[in-house]
C-alpha cells in the first residue's frame, strides 16, 4: 500500500493543523477547516506555532553548540518547515545525525525534503508511532543512522499533549530515554491550562472533537517527564522564556497568549 492510498483526507491529522497554522501547503480542507476551528476560540495560536518552532530552533543550537550533541532522534517531526531540526544543527556542525519519525502518511510523501542534509551528516525518516517504541528504537532507519552508544537528544516538540495517561506517555518517554545513553538529553514542549482553564478547555474541545484525543497537563505534570534526568536552567518555563536569543524574545507574549511548557534536561 502507497502512502497515497493510507491518507483520509476527509479527517484532519495534527501534523496538517500545524502545518496550515504554520503556512504550509500540505494540507485539506478537512484540516483547514479543524485549524480555523481553533483559531476562532485560540487566535493567539498561529503566533503559537511559531514561537514553539522558535523554542526548537534555539534549543536544537544550543545542544550542538554548547553541550556538543551530534544525534538527534526527532518525534513528531511533521510536515517539512524550514528551517528543519537538521538544517539548524547541520548549520553548526555538518556531521549531525537526525532521525525523524511521524505516522501521518503525508509526512512520508515529503520526507526527502527531510533527507536533505549535508554530505558530512545524515538524516533519515521513518513512519513509526510514538506509542510503539520498539519499532522506533528497532528500525533499520534508526540503527543505520545513530550510533546508541553515543549521546542523543530525543526531541519531542508539541507532541506529548496528544499522548494520554491511559496511552503510556510517561512510560514511552521512559523507554525511548532508558535506551539511549548517558549524555543524551530530553527536549519537550507541552500546551498546559495552567494560565487560563477556561480558554484551554474551549481549545481542548475544539480541537479533540475533530482532530485528536489528548491531555493538557500541569507544569508538575510536564515535570514528571523530567524525572531521573538533569534539568537544564532554566527549568520547565513558558517555552518563549527558554533562554530567548537576541531578536527573538517575545517580551510583549504573556503566559497566558501562549500557554506551552518546555524544558531541556540531561541524562547523567
Amino acid at each position: 500500500m502507497t502512502a497515497n492510498d493510507e491518507i483520509d483526507t476527509s479527517r484532519p491529522h495534527p501534523a496538517r493543523v500545524y502545518d496550515y497554522w504554520l503556512n504550509g501547503k500540505s494540507h485539506y480542507e478537512a484540516d483547514a477547516a479543524a485549524a480555523r476551528r481553533v483559531v476562532d476560540v485560540w487566535p493567539g495560536v498561529v503566533l503559537g506555532a511559531h514561537l514553539n518552532r522558535e523554542f526548537m530552533h534555539r534549543v536544537t543550537r544550543w545542544l550542538v553548540e554548547e553541550a556538543g550533541v551530534r544525534q538527534f532522534l526527532d518525534i513528531g517531526s511533521g510536515i517539512p518547515t524550514e528551517p528543519n531540526l537538521h538544517q539548524v544543527a547541520q548549520a553548526v556542525a555538518p556531521e549531525t545525525r537526525v532521525v525523524y519519525a511521524d505516522n501521518d502518511p503525508v509526512v512520508l510523501q515529503h520526507a526527502q525534503e527531510l533527507l536533505r542534509g549535508t554530505p558530512e551528516g545524515r538524516t533519515a525518516f521513518l513512519q513509526a508511532d510514538f506509542t510503539e517504541p520498539e519499532s522506533i528504537l528497532g528500525s533499520p532507519q534508526l540503527r543505520e543512522t545513530l550510533d546508541l552508544d553515543r549521546p542523543v537528544a530525543l526531541s519531542l516538540i508539541a507532541l506529548l499533549h496528544f499522548i494520554t495517561d491511559e496511552r503510556g506517555a510517561y512510560e514511552t518517554v521512559r523507554a525511548l530515554m532508558d535506551a539511549l545513553p548517558s549524555g543524551s538529553y530530553l527536549v519537550l514542549s507541552h500546551a498546559t491550562a495552567d494560565f487560563d482553564p477556561d480558554l484551554l478547555t474551549r481549545v481542548a474541545e475544539a480541537y479533540q472533537s475533530t482532530v485528536a484525543e489528548g491531555q493538557i497537563r500541569s507544569s508538575s505534570e510536564v515535570s514528571r517527564f523530567f524525572e531521573g534526568l538533569e534539568l537544564l536552567e532554566p527549568g520547565v518555563v513558558v517555552a518563549h522564556r527558554w533562554r530567548p536569543e537576541g531578536g527573538e524574545a517575545q517580551s510583549d507574549v504573556t503566559d497566558a497568549e501562549f500557554p506551552v511548557y518546555g524544558g531541556v534536561a540531561r541524562k547523567p
